[in-house]
């Protein structure tokens, strides 16, 4: 069974890569992976001691936690001002070594420096004896371990302690620009709500969410969360949803609403039921998919950790040569080369690759959520930066999903009263959005007839066959009536429609009428203008209906009277002609094939089903068609800055080799070139969480 810890005191992917692979060699572990975006071990072992024990083996500084570390802010502080005094004492030091002379005060600067460089190396000291125990010369600890010491014997101590002392505070910022980049995902993580007061009889009694079950009555108070997805059946209040859906105005809700667990209660007592149990209500979901969506690795990501295992045993070797083979044919002494080796071998770690391109794709993923947009992983990040077709359902979609009657036209003898009817006993199970539609006029106009329904089989794609008082009722699309053969007039009719039959006798049809969502016109556009190729609709709507939105948002193509498995087909030859990535974006049941089988599946998370949310990659909280726009400029961004981080990682440390083959760098150079360009990198990463 798997389980979740909380791990500290680790931010480097390359060290949570070997605890992996260190983890995985023991028989007691089934599965384990590391999550340093979100600082979480997942594990299914039989013996938590013994990981712990090789956690320790290969990482002294690392510890891990069943319960969320609290953050000290106090220490962060301290150690800033610790690392401030220490940088001043080096430079003082330094000053006495280079203007003061007096040979005691000379030796007690030494001697300082030396100190400064064991407190600076303490961490490091400990990760390089661990490696070399284990004949790993090729960690950036024992990299920075080696070129010291060496540096201390030539006598470069000054730059032995500046490489040791710059690369530690280097690292505190690295940790600090780490921290600050999660604050983002931290703050949606908060919207978890953490207690529920269950109501029992007259007693109330406080339980964690994770106890609710199904059809419990639960009671919110002004200023609490909601514990979990219900029905209200009591109360009256306003809602304020903006942590999932991003909605900025307060829902109103009174009995018989819908609610989201997650969501804030406002300024009334509610009594709430329990619709689904907390670790299937929308928050948990979110929560998951959050936490998660670092585990999915995008190809640059997987390339760079492949890269980095070459990269730095070649310059490690390089350097070796450097050291010793021009000395050897007579190009210069040993102390020269020597030197010039260890500026090359300072800017050999690639820890600014390493950090700075999951760190980036971290960041695009959380920009993504602060606007309702819940991204499964980095590798469909990285795939939403190159999309050039788009499928589109159109109900729900592209349009508000919110049917009303609009008017009712019988034939062969029947009432506009009976058609409705029939319809409502029809459609009398189904949450359909036209079904809906149907029960509220009925619900509006009529209240006389009584169903009694015997039968109630929904067709997919084509609509209802139910049995009611007696009544062989159809209630559905064009394409059902021509497969029972019911005789009518129309095929084509302009709008969405539900045609009725009574005992094979055609009685009418319902015309209702569904609007585009108010922002997908700009969003459509703002998708061409993102350079997508291709943008069609495919749906199960007849061919006015479709075809009035097409028009109305000047589609390429679209497809209409679909069924299921019509509407994956044509998809699947849609996508065959994409010459980036295919997306399809959807909100049903009958478009859960479509996300499944597209490059990037987006489920509109709001009114989605639940089928559609879990093939889904991208989940659009608030129902928004433009934020499908925002995600990809999110992701274009991204791709930008890796690539940037990429050029100028290596750019920079190519050039130090060089200088430093020339004799042109010296170490406090390479310190730049090694710390300087990591922490650059990630800063630079950062700046997609401003997008």
């Amino acid at each position: 069974m798997k389980e979740k810890f909380y791990i500290t005191n680790i931010s480097c992917p390359s060290c949570a890569n070997k605890i992996e692979n260190e983890l995985q060699k023991l028989d007691c572990v089934n599965y384990v992976s590391i999550d340093t975006n979100n600082n979480i071990l997942e594990i299914d072992t039989t013996n938590i001691t013994l990981v712990k024990q090789t956690i320790k083996s290969v990482e002294s500084n690392v510890k891990i936690n069943k319960e969320i570390p609290k953050e000290d802010e106090f220490n962060t502080k301290f150690e800033l001002m610790f690392l401030g005094g220490l940088i001043t004492v080096f430079f003082a030091a330094i000053f006495v070594l280079h203007f003061i002379e007096n040979q005691i005060m000379q030796y007690i600067s030494i001697g300082i420096l030396v100190v400064i460089y064991l407190i600076s190396g303490k961490d490091i000291f400990k990760s390089a004896f661990n490696n070399l125990k284990k004949r790993d010369f090729f960690d950036e600890n024992t990299l920075m371990f080696i070129a010291t010491i060496s540096a201390f014997i030539i006598g470069a101590y000054e730059e032995a302690v500046a490489v040791m002392l710059f690369f530690k505070t280097g690292e505190f910022f690295q940790d600090l620009a780490l921290q600050n980049s999660r604050k983002s995902i931290k703050n949606l993580l908060q919207i978890a709500p953490n207690i529920a007061h269950l109501k029992q009889d007259s007693n109330i009694i406080d339980i964690s969410p994770q106890e609710l079950n199904l059809n419990d009555i639960f009671i919110v108070k002004p200023g609490e969360k909601i514990p979990t997805d219900g029905i209200v059946v009591n109360g009256k209040s306003l809602i304020d949803t903006k942590a999932l859906t991003g909605e900025p105005m307060p829902k109103e809700v009174e009995a018989d609403s819908t609610i989201l667990g997650g969501t804030l209660n406002l300024n009334g007592m509610l009594e709430i039921k329990v619709t689904k149990l907390y670790e299937d209500s929308s928050v948990a979901k979110i929560i998951d998919l959050v936490q998660n969506a670092s585990n999915n690795k995008a190809k640059i990501e997987s390339f760079i950790t492949k890269f980095a295992k070459i990269y730095t045993p070649i310059v490690f070797f390089i350097a070796i040569f450097i050291a010793i083979l021009p000395p050897l044919f007579g190009f210069g002494n040993f102390h020269d080369w020597i030197y010039r080796a260890l500026v090359v071998l300072m800017v050999s770690c690639p820890c600014a690759l390493v950090i700075s391109v999951p760190l980036a794709y971290f960041g695009g993923i959380g920009s993504c959520s602060k606007n309702a947009i819940l991204i499964k992983g980095a590798n469909y990040l990285e795939a939403l930066s190159n999309v050039s077709h788009i499928a589109f359902d159109k109900t729900g979609t592209l349009t508000k999903g919110v049917f009303k009657v609009i008017d009712i036209f019988p034939q062969n003898g029947f009432s506009k009263d009976e058609v409705l009817q029939y319809a409502f006993c029809a459609e009398n199970f189904s949450n359909h959005p036209i079904a809906i539609a149907i029960k509220d006029e009925y619900n509006k106009t009529l209240h006389s007839h009584q169903c009694n329904n015997t039968r109630f089989e929904q067709i997919s794609g084509l609509g209802i066959m139910a049995t009611c008082n007696y009544k062989e009722i159809l209630a559905g699309n064009d394409k059902m009536l021509h497969k029972y053969n019911i005789e009518h007039d129309n095929c084509s009719i302009d709008g969405s429609v539900a045609h009725i039959a009574i005992n094979g006798v055609y009685a009418g049809y319902i015309l209702v009428s569904d609007e585009l969502k108010d922002d997908t016109k700009d969003a459509i556009k703002e998708l061409k203008n993102l350079g997508i190729e291709n943008i069609i609709m495919l749906t199960g709507d007849n061919e006015l209906a479709s075809k009035r939105v097409v028009a109305s948002l000047d589609l390429q193509n679209a497809k209409y009277n679909l069924l299921p498995e019509e509407k994956a087909e044509f998809f699947v030859e849609f996508k065959q002609n994409a010459s980036g990535t295919s997306v399809f974006v959807g909100d049903g049941i009958n478009d859960a094939p479509c996300i499944a089988m597209a490059d990037v599946g987006i489920s509109m998370g709001k009114l989605g089903s639940d089928v559609s949310k879990e093939s889904a990659d991208v989940l659009i909280i608030n129902d928004k068609i433009s934020s499908i726009a925002k995600a990809i400029k999110i992701a274009k961004k991204t791709k930008i800055i890796i690539w940037q981080n990429i050029a100028f990682a290596l750019g920079v440390k190519v050039l130090f080799i060089i200088l430093g083959l020339f004799g042109v760098a010296t170490m406090w150079e390479a310190v730049f070139g090694d710390v300087g360009v990591a922490l650059l990198a990630l800063l630079n990463s950062m700046r997609i969480l401003k997008v």
